[in-house]
């Protein structure tokens, strides 16, 4: 997009700007009478990228200061800001705010849920495509500082973090509360999809949760690095905001939290609800009675209706008219709208309509503040692909098992329900859906099932190898010594370190060794899945024997590593593909 066309922007509909062309049936973006005509699908002239004002701007964009490089899928991310060799002035964009785009959009306002903006992903990823360098200018970046994993991969599952905060500043944004806060983590949700993309799960930290906060590498403006010291027993919504925290600071949170690592975060404004629910022509929701609430300004009689803009918002943040009330309550409400939204952006209503893709993804990526390594509409492209793969029936929402603080005589904070919460973490880390999902894997579950059945030969005639693959160090020597001295695995040895780590704990067996592999997946708590049919090893007394090579999963010797098959019985949750009614 040029100068001319970058500053009307504001004042044209880019739905408008987008045109059939008959002699070739594809649609052609058309910003002024003097703009150069190009097709949707079809390459730029010359095959040489960006030129004139257009390329002007893409340079600036993707400069070392602008962007971090691609990291390794389980390596460490450094944040763009600190890597080596780049240029001084680097740190001084960080979070890659962009000081002649930005203007007074109210960016900083990371608000609501940024659930919303990764189901958008989903629809608004082809469009995306359409018109590249306007929509990369949309697009607000902070640094996750570290606390990911560097990146999406697309042969691993996916977590993304979707983090929505009560600071109330910003265009648009006025009226929703005290603007003198420094904001939370009101609202926190963890999007998981399957390695296999067949499902994917949502889980909603509750924000009044009691745990810890971790320490918080955070980089400043001037690119020195400031470590936000950590915090025990306290709300989870000061993970963010509060003493400058960041949304780094939050992941940090998550995975102290949940055992789960975070590939990127989002986050959004007030205005996401407003514009995404307008742009795809409303959401359609369910009340089981009349809701008339002043706080959120939600007056509706109990039915079905199609909400879009101020009476959506109204409708996520109304609290006290629901359920008990609490903040539990609405959560509920919001995976009905969500699911609701899901649906909705997935039909092909939707996805057939030029106009509506070209709205979503204009208001989508205005909304969007994200972590650093998807800063560009490319990346965002390809991770709403990957999103897009499940169906909408295995989307499952899910709250952590929470109860009421048992410290407190007056009740105004949760704490874990345990050991449900832990058993569904485990579920979410080890990939495991909270729906029936497609017969393949249902095949596979039922072959690593069977892999346990069977006799199961004496302790005392195991024959195991341990190794080391990523536990604690003296992890090997401690199983065993457990093994030998309470379980009367004798016949075991410490082979050392494995040559590669692994995410999760082994067990490799012969065929002839299957009946030691089920006794010692016993003694163990190993799943079915952790047992893995191959070849035996010469242990050192020249004797064929298994290998158990102890991941980064194993948390000590004598504490299981099963994964539950399925969801706790109190754990509430619902699928996206079903219509609810809030009560």
């Amino acid at each position: 997009m040029d100068a001319q066309g970058r500053g009307r922007a504001g004042d044209i509909d880019p739905a408008d700007q987008w045109v059939l062309n008959p002699d070739t049936g594809e649609y052609e973006l058309r910003l002024a009478p003097s703009a150069a005509q190009s097709s949707v699908l079809g390459p730029r002239p010359g095959g040489r990228g960006p030129s004139g004002a257009a390329g002007a701007a893409r340079t600036r964009r993707t400069a070392p200061s602008r962007r971090s490089g691609a990291a390794a899928p389980d390596a460490e991310a450094p944040s763009p800001r600190r890597r080596p060799g780049a240029p001084a002035d680097a740190a001084a964009g960080r979070r890659g705010r962009r000081p002649v785009q930005k203007k007074a959009k109210g960016k900083k306002a990371l608000i609501w849920t940024g659930g919303t903006l990764a189901f958008v992903l989903v629809a608004a990823s082809g469009a995306a495509y359409l018109y590249y360098e306007h929509l990369n200018d949309n697009i607000t970046s902070v640094s996750d500082d570290g606390a990911g994993t560097g990146g999406f991969s697309k042969d691993r599952a996916i977590n993304i973090l979707l983090i929505g905060t009560d600071k109330r500043t910003g265009k648009g944004n006025e009226g929703y509360g005290d603007k003198n806060s420094a904001g939370h983590a009101d609202t926190t949700l963890v999007l998981h999809v399957s390695k296999d993309r067949s499902n994917a799960t949502v889980l909603s930290i509750p924000r009044d949760l009691i745990t810890d906060i971790p320490d918080c590498p955070t980089t400043q403006e001037d690119g020195s690095e400031k470590v936000i010291p950590g915090k025990q027993r306290v709300r989870f919504n000061n993970s963010l905001g509060q003493e400058e925290r960041t949304p780094s600071c939050t992941m940090r949170t998550i995975t102290e939290l949940t055992g789960l690592k975070m590939d990127h975060f989002m986050v959004a404004d007030f205005n996401a609800v407003k514009t995404l629910t307008s742009a795809v022509g409303g959401v359609d929701v369910c009340l089981a009675k009349d809701i008339k609430d002043p706080d959120s300004k939600l007056d509706l009689p109990k039915g079905e209706h199609t909400i879009e803009g101020e009476e959506a918002l109204a409708f996520v943040r109304t609290r006290h008219s629901v359920g008990f009330g609490g903040d539990l309550s609405r959560i509920e409400l919001q995976q009905q709208f969500l699911g609701s939204m899901m649906r909705k952006l997935k039909s092909n209503d939707t996805l057939t309509s030029p106009s509506k893709m070209i709205k979503l993804a204009e208001a989508g990526t205005k909304a969007l503040t994200v972590d650093s390594q998807i800063s560009t509409i490319k990346k965002l492209a390809d991770l709403g692909a990957e999103l897009g793969k499940f169906d909408t029936k295995n989307l499952t929402f899910a709250t952590v098992p929470v109860v009421d603080n048992p410290a407190e005589k007056v009740k105004a904070t949760v704490v874990l329900k345990e050991p449900q919460a832990q058993q569904l973490f485990a579920m979410v880390r080890d990939d495991v859906s909270l729906t029936e999902v497609k017969q393949e894997k249902k095949r596979e579950k039922a072959a690593e099932a069977a892999r346990l059945k069977g006799t199961k030969a004496p302790a005392s005639e195991v024959r195991v190898r341990i190794l080391n693959g990523g536990a604690v160090a003296g992890s090997a020597q401690e199983t065993l010594s457990w093994l030998q001295v309470q379980q009367g695995v004798t016949k075991s040895e410490n082979g050392g370190n494995a040559e590669q780590p692994l995410a999760k704990t082994t067990l490799e067996y012969a065929p002839d060794q299957a009946d030691q592999a089920r006794r010692l997946a016993a003694v163990m708590g190993l799943s079915g899945a952790a047992l893995k049919p191959g070849e035996s090893v010469t242990n050192s007394q020249g004797v064929p024997a298994m290998t158990l090579t102890l991941g980064k999963d194993f948390e000590g010797a004598g504490v299981p590593l099963t994964t539950p098959a399925k969801v706790p019985e109190d754990v509430q949750k619902a699928t996206a593909d079903k219509v609810e009614c809030a009560k």
